[in-house]
């Protein structure tokens, strides 16, 4: 047995901050002493020449204070300095900001207005500097952000946020005894006054921000408020070191993927995106592959219920083709055909380190995947994958499945539903069945298997231990099929889902299902058993026949015209 290590324990210390840390609050310093911001918008600004000299001789000045008071205390954490410093470097900002440049700036002819001066608390400087200081350090020490609390507000009804709402209920964020790093916006709407209120507050906490849901927070607004919205949230986060951004059901599109340009541009080390039902056309795709400036560190990619398209479907591909570390990409019901199938199949190659992928519900058809068969060849690392309604018939079944029995030993779930799969495939299956024990779940309803097809696979099951799903409902199966799968599972401990609802079993075949599985909770329910199915679909073939049968003749007649 291997001996067990005990986990490490950091001691972090929070003084002194690293070289690059005082280089931020230096750059923080030059911005507001020079650029209207929530800071200094009630002063005279400063040329950035004279701002960054005078942020750089703020700066220095609070480190030495600092430093002096931590050498009193040296057995402390650091942190009594760390508040020493913001609020010393605070401090002298609103003097210099009181104070006036020592030059005055240029400004268009114009009638002169004295700037108005109000009284003004340190306490939002503080807080911002303190915010920019802890994270780094942090970072610095044991080479991680420090994990904080969750902000969310998304509890509840969806409503509407108007101004004095979103200060008051955003107003724990900016309080310095709070840690968040992780805000969940959705399901408020906010409107423009509100995302004014809500700007400045989420700039003084992004630097220690790592996951952002903002999905669904404009619903019911206006395109042209939205679109505000979206473009005051993107500018107070932008800059921003996040991992987790979550942008879906903000119905976007083009206008609204650029609206967060800002954002999308300053994140360089995301791990997680999500863009699901978000009106990702054709042009908004392209917009995204412009707008993310790098995916080196991404893992989780969702673009769900788009109406993406064979163009749109070529412009992720640009993406998932630069995140090599993807491991999780779903790009389900998004209208995609074969000719942005072949291309998106084809990308995926570069993601070899892909565990779970999903592309259900949409119309690949068999090129497409043939060509996602050759680069499953190359994701040996799968752990589920979600192929249904991809039109891939038995052509591009047979090839899918025999690349997984070949190169995904540890595949765990399968579901390829709805894809006009006749028995002729049902030994590919029986193949993977048995060629390990890792596969927890098998989906294989709205195929056209018949008896033929469900005897073969319960065959192949009577040798499986890992099998816990299967999932063969609305396959035109039998008496004789049902009886086969019920037999196969009867023994099996660790079987927890039997479904062959919705086919053709005749009223002695489901009593003898039951009474197979009779003490055992395994077999789903069978509502929608209909025996009478497949007379019904004779019935449809032979009404197709006739029809085709009287256009052929009807198109053997020569009608003539008068003369």
């Amino acid at each position: 047995m291997a001996e067990e290590i005990a986990p490490r324990s950091f001691s972090i210390k929070l003084w002194p901050p690293s070289d690059n840390t005082r280089q931020v609050i230096v750059d923080r310093m030059t911005k507001n002493l020079s650029t209207e911001t929530f800071f200094s918008k009630k002063y005279v600004l400063f040329s950035k020449e004279e701002a960054h000299k005078e942020a750089a001789r703020i700066e220095d000045a609070g480190f030495k204070a600092s430093s002096e008071l931590f050498m009193k205390e040296p057995d402390g954490d650091g942190s009594s300095a760390v508040q020493f410093y913001a609020k010393e470097t605070s401090r002298l900002m609103i003097e210099t900001l009181k104070r006036g440049p020592t030059v005055t700036p240029k400004v268009e002819p114009g009638p002169t207005v004295p700037p108005k001066v109000e009284p003004e608390t340190n306490g939002e400087l503080e807080t911002q500097t303190q915010r920019e200081v802890e994270p780094n350090v942090i970072s610095a020490q044991n080479g991680t952000r420090q994990e904080g609390a969750v902000f969310d507000i998304s509890g509840g009804k969806r409503s509407f946020i108007e101004a004095e709402e979103a200060r008051e209920l955003l107003s724990p964020l900016i309080q310095t005894r709070n840690w968040y790093t992780k805000i969940i916006f959705s399901n408020r709407s906010f409107g423009i006054e509100a995302a004014r209120e809500a700007g400045p507050i989420l700039e003084s906490i992004k630097n220690q921000l790592l996951d952002v849901d903002l999905s669904d927070f404009v619903a019911g607004r206006p395109e042209e408020e939205a679109l505000e919205v979206m473009k005051i949230f993107s500018l107070a986060l932008e800059g921003s070191v996040l991992r987790y951004l979550n942008l879906s059901d903000n119905a976007m599109g083009e206008k609204g993927v650029r609206a967060f340009e800002a954002l999308l541009r300053s994140q360089e080390q995301l791990e997680e995106l999500y863009l699901m039902n978000d009106g990702i056309s054709e042009e908004a795709a392209k917009a995204l592959s412009e707008l993310i400036p790098s995916t080196d560190k991404l893992k989780v990619l969702h673009f769900h219920n788009n109406m993406t398209g064979d163009e749109g479907a070529v412009a992720i591909s640009e993406v998932v083709k630069k995140s090599s570390l993807l491991e999780n990409f779903r790009c389900s019901s998004t209208r995609v055909g074969t000719d942005g199938g072949i291309p998106l199949a084809e990308a995926l190659g570069a993601c070899v380190n892909m565990k779970k992928l999903d592309l259900r519900d949409n119309l690949f058809g068999v090129e497409a995947g043939l060509a996602l068969s050759k680069t499953i060849t190359k994701l040996t690392g799968l752990k589920e994958i979600y192929l249904s309604y991809l039109n891939l018939e038995d052509e591009g079944t047979k090839e899918i499945v025999n690349a997984l029995k070949s190169s995904v030993p540890g595949l765990e779930v399968l579901e390829i539903a709805g894809n006009e799969i006749t028995a002729a495939a049902a030994p590919v299956f029986a193949a993977l069945l048995g060629a390990g024990q890792t596969l927890k779940k098998l989906g294989l309803s709205e195929n056209e298997l018949k008896d033929e097809g469900a005897i073969v696979i319960a065959k192949a099951i009577e040798g499986q231990t890992g099998l816990k799903e299967l999932d063969l409902s609305s396959n035109l199966i039998q008496r004789a099929g049902a009886r086969a799968l019920a037999n196969a599972v009867v023994s099996k401990k660790e079987f927890e889902l039997l479904n062959i609802n919705g086919n053709a079993i005749s009223d002695e075949g489901l009593d003898e299902v039951k009474e197979i599985l009779k003490g055992s909770d395994v077999l789903g329910p069978l509502d929608e058993n209909d025996v009478d199915l497949l007379e019904e679909l004779d019935e449809e073939g032979e009404e197709e026949g006739a029809e085709g049968e009287l256009e052929a003749k009807l198109g053997h007649l020569n009608v003539k015209s008068e003369d």
